[in-house]
C-alpha cells in the first residue's frame, strides 16, 4: 500500500508526510533555526549604508567618493550648524558661539577644526561647519554625535537659536527613523498575520503553525544573508533589510495558506492524515513552487540594475524567498501532520464531510460572471485602465530632504534657515576632483557657471586635485541638480583634466538618472521573465499572455489610484525616483501569484470537466484561500507606513493597493471572466485546447447520468 501511495503523489511529496520523515524534517529545521539566532542578530550590524552602497558604481558621484580618499576619510561628512537671532546677531553671540568651537573641536570624531564662525551678510545669522569621521559603523552613532553638539552649544544667549543640518544632521534623523525597524516591522507585520489568520482559520491555535514557520524562514534568511553581507559577497542596506522582512512574512504566509486549504480539503477524502498531506503537497506543490520561482527570478532581474541598492534588493528578496519556499514545503507540512486534525479545533475537517468551498460566496460570484463573461471583463478592463490615468499625476523625480519625513525634523529646519540667510548650497558643495597640472582652469571654469556661488581653493594630492564649489540652490533642489549638470559639461571642456564632479547633489542628479534608466531597462526584462514562467507552466501560449495583460492592468491601476492619494489625501511633494520599478517588481512577482493559484486550479479541473466548468470550480476552491492570502500580503505591505519615512509609505501603500486590486478584482472577476468567455482557447496550442469541447459534454453527460451523445461532442456544448 505504501509503495502505492508514493507511486501515487511522488517520493518528495510523502518527506515531510510520512509517519518517520516528518519528525526528522522537524528536527533538522530545529536545529538550523538554533544556529541560526546568533548570526540573524548581527544583520544589522553587517548594513551598509554608504552612499556608495546606493549609488550606479560607474557614476561619476560614486568615482568621486572613492578617490576622495586621498583627501579625507571616506567617512567623514560635515555637521552644519546654524544659529539665527531675528532681530540681528549681537556680539555676545558671536562670543559664545566662538567658545563653542573649543569643544567642538575636542570631540572624538573631530579630527579636522571647525570651520567658523560664519556671520551671513544680513546679520543675523552664524554657520559653523563641523568636519566629522564617523567611523564604519558611525550610521548608528550619528543621533548620539548630534545630542552632544547640542550640549556643547546648550549656553548660549538667549533668544539664539541653533540647528544641526548638513549630511549629519540628516544622517542622524534618518538613523533616528530606521531605529529598530525590523523590531517595528515584525512586531507590526505579525499581527496583521496573526488577526488575518484567526479570521480566516477561525481557529484560536491553527494561526501559530504559518506564523511560527514563517518566523523559521526569516531568522534563516537573516542568517544566510548576514554571512554573506559579512564576507562583503552581497551589499545589504537599510531599505533591503526591511523589505526582506515584509516579503519573507507576507509571501511565506501566503504560500502556507495555500496549503492548508489543500490539506483541510484532502483531509475529507482521506482518513490518514498523513495521506492527507502527501496529496495535499502533491496537488499544491506545484503551484507554490511556481509562484516561489517566479518571485525569485523577478527578484534577481533587479541584479541588471545599475543603481546598487536596487541590485543589492534582488539577492536579498531572492534568498528569502527561497529560503521560506523551503519552510513551507516542508516544516509547515511536517507541523500540521505531528500535530493532526485537532490543530483545526473548533471546525476539524473530518473523513467524508462536506466541502462548502463549492456553494460558498466565490462559487456565486462565478454564478453572476458566468451569465455575461465577455461584458464582465470588458468592463472590468475599462475601470481599471481609467484609473490608471492617475499615472500622469505621479511625480517620481525624487523627494527633497523636508519632503522626505512625515515630520519636520531639525535637520530640515536648520536647511530652510541656512537657505534664508547663506547660499543655500553651503555645508554642502559640489566636489570636483581634476588633474592637478589642469586644475586651475577647471576652477576658472567653475567659477563661471551659472548657480555657483562660490569656488574654494583646490586642494592637490598625488597628482589629483580636490576644488569644492557652493551653489547657490539648496543642494536636494531640482535646481542644484540642473547646475551640477552645468558643471560636468565645463568641467569637460577643459582638455587632459579628467575632471568629474561629486557630493550630495550630484549623487542625486545620479539616481534619478540611474533609477530612470533601470526602469526602461528592468521592467521588460521581468515580463519576459514571469511570461516564460507562465508558459512552462501552463503549457500555452494564450492564457500567460492574457494573465502578463491583467497584471499589467493591475499595475497600472495601483500605480494611478496611489498617485491621486498620495498628491490630493496625503498631500506628498512627489515620490522616490526608485517607487514605479520596486512597485512593478513586487505586484508583478507577487501578485502574478493568484493568478498561478487560480490558474493551475483551472488548468487541473479543465483536464477532467472543460475550462467553463474548470474556470467556475478553481474560482469557488480558491478565492477563500486567495482573498486571505493577499490580504495577509497587502497587510505585512501597509506595515511599512508604520515608518516615518514618506518613500517607505508610498512603496507599502500602492504595493498594497496592487495586491488587493489584484486578489479581488483581477483574479476574482476580470482572469475569470476571461476563462468562462474564452475557454478551451485559453490553453493554446496545447493539447487540451483540441479536447476542451471533448472534455465539456463528457462532463455534461456525467452530470445527466449517460454518456455524451456524438453530436453534443461535436457541437462542443
Amino acid at each position: 500500500m505504501t509503495e502505492t501511495r508514493i507511486g501515487d503523489v511522488g517520493r518528495l511529496a510523502w518527506l515531510p508526510a510520512s509517519r518517520v520523515t516528518k519528525w526528522l524534517v522537524v528536527g533538522f529545521w530545529l536545529v538550523i533555526l538554533a544556529v541560526s539566532f546568533g548570526p540573524a542578530g548581527k544583520l544589522q550590524g553587517a548594513l551598509n549604508n554608504d552612499a556608495a552602497s546606493w549609488l550606479p558604481e560607474d557614476a561619476q558621484s560614486t568615482q568621486v567618493a572613492k578617490e576622495l580618499e586621498a583627501f579625507q576619510s571616506r567617512n567623514e561628512a560635515p555637521a552644519v550648524l546654524v544659529y539665527e537671532r531675528t532681530d540681528g546677531v549681537t556680539p555676545a553671540d558671536l562670543e559664545a558661539v566662538t567658545r563653542h568651537l573649543a569643544g567642538f573641536n575636542a570631540m572624538e570624531p573631530v579630527k579636522k577644526d571647525a570651520v567658523g564662525p560664519i556671520p551671513a551678510e544680513d546679520g543675523k545669522a552664524i554657520q559653523v561647519i563641523v568636519p566629522m569621521d564617523i567611523g564604519e559603523d558611525g550610521w548608528e552613532n550619528l543621533p548620539d554625535l548630534t545630542d552632544e553638539l547640542r550640549e556643547i552649544a546648550a549656553e548660549r544667549p538667549d533668544g539664539l537659536s541653533m540647528y544641526v543640518t548638513g549630511p549629519i544632521g540628516f544622517g542622524a534623523d534618518s538613523s533616528e527613523a530606521f531605529a529598530g525597524i525590523d523590531g517595528k516591522l515584525l512586531y507590526a507585520a505579525m499581527a496583521v498575520v496573526i488577526v488575518i489568520l484567526l479570521i480566516t482559520y477561525r481557529s484560536p491555535i491553527l494561526w501559530l503553525i504559518p506564523v511560527v514557520s514563517a518566523g523559521t524562514a526569516l531568522f534563516i534568511a537573516q542568517a544566510v544573508i548576514y554571512y554573506l553581507a559579512d564576507s562583503e559577497t552581497l551589499t545589504v542596506n537599510a531599505q533591503s533589510s526591511a523589505i526582506l522582512l515584509v516579503i519573507v512574512f507576507g509571501a511565506g504566509t501566503d504560500y502556507a495558506l495555500l496549503l492548508v486549504a489543500r490539506y483541510r480539503e484532502e483531509l475529507r477524502r482521506h482518513e490518514d492524515r498523513h495521506e492527507a498531506m502527501a496529496f495535499a503537497l502533491h496537488r499544491a506543490g506545484p503551484a507554490i513552487v511556481a509562484s516561489g520561482a517566479t518571485v525569485i527570478a523577478g527578484m534577481l532581474c533587479l541584479l541588471a540594475a545599475t543603481m546598487s541598492s536596487t541590485k543589492g534588493l534582488g539577492p536579498v528578496a531572492a534568498i528569502g524567498i527561497g529560503v521560506g519556499l523551503l519552510v513551507m514545503l516542508t516544516l509547515l507540512p511536517a507541523l500540521l501532520v505531528v500535530f493532526g486534525r485537532w490543530i483545526f479545533w473548533p471546525v476539524r475537517p473530518t473523513f467524508g464531510s462536506a466541502d462548502h468551498t463549492r456553494d460558498g460566496i466565490w462559487a456565486r460570484t462565478g454564478a453572476r460572471i458566468a451569465r455575461a463573461p465577455r461584458r464582465t471583463w470588458v468592463v472590468t478592463s475599462v475601470i481599471l485602465a481609467v484609473a490608471t490615468l492617475g499615472v500622469l499625476q505621479l511625480n517620481a523625480t525624487g523627494l527633497q530632504n523636508k519632503d522626505a519625513f512625515y515630520t519636520t525634523p531639525e535637520s530640515v529646519i536648520g536647511e530652510e534657515v541656512l537657505a534664508r540667510h547663506f547660499p543655500a548650497g553651503a555645508g554642502s558643495p559640489v566636489l570636483v576632483l581634476a588633474n592637478t597640472p589642469q586644475a586651475g582652469a577647471v576652477s576658472d571654469r567653475l567659477e563661471s557657471v551659472e548657480g555657483v556661488s562660490a569656488v574654494a581653493e583646490p586642494v592637490a594630492r598625488n597628482g589629483r586635485t580636490l576644488i569644492q564649489a557652493t551653489l547657490s540652490d539648496a543642494p536636494d533642489s531640482d535646481a542644484a541638480t540642473d547646475t551640477v549638470d552645468r558643471i560636468r559639461s565645463a568641467i569637460a571642456e577643459v582638455p587632459e583634466a579628467d575632471a568629474i564632479a561629486g557630493g550630495d547633489t550630484a549623487s542625486r542628479a545620479d539616481t534619478l538618472r540611474a533609477s530612470a534608466d533601470d526602469n526602461w531597462r528592468t521592467i521588460p526584462l521581468i515580463l519576459a521573465v514571469v511570461l516564460l514562467i507562465l508558459i512552462l507552466l501552463l503549457r500555452a501560449l494564450t492564457a500567460p499572455l492574457l494573465l502578463i495583460g491583467t497584471v499589467l492592468l493591475s499595475f497600472g491601476a495601483a500605480m494611478g489610484i496611489s498617485a491621486l492619494v498620495f498628491r490630493h489625501v496625503f498631500g506628498f511633494a512627489g515620490a522616490d525616483s526608485s517607487l514605479p520599478l520596486f512597485v512593478f517588481v513586487f505586484l508583478v512577482a507577487l501578485g502574478i501569484d493568484y493568478n498561478i493559484f487560480l490558474m493551475t486550479r483551472v488548468h487541473e479541473e479543465s483536464k477532467e470537466i472543460g475550462t467553463r466548468r474548470g474556470a467556475l470550480v478553481g474560482l469557488s476552491a480558491t478565492g477563500g484561500v486567495i482573498t486571505s492570502a493577499g490580504l495577509v500580503l497587502a497587510g505585512t505591505f501597509a506595515v511599512l507606513a508604520t515608518m516615518p519615512v514618506v518613500s517607505f509609505a508610498e512603496v507599502g501603500f500602492a504595493v498594497a493597493l496592487g495586491v488587493l486590486l489584484d486578489t479581488l478584482i483581477v483574479r476574482s472577476v476580470l482572469v475569470t471572466a476571461l476563462n468562462l468567455d474564452v475557454g478551451g482557447r485559453m490553453w493554446w496550442p496545447s493539447r487540451l485546447a483540441r479536447q476542451d469541447a471533448e472534455l465539456a459534454a463528457r462532463a455534461d453527460a456525467a452530470e445527466q447520468g449517460h454518456e455524451a451523445a456524438p453530436e453534443l461532442v461535436s457541437a462542443g456544448r
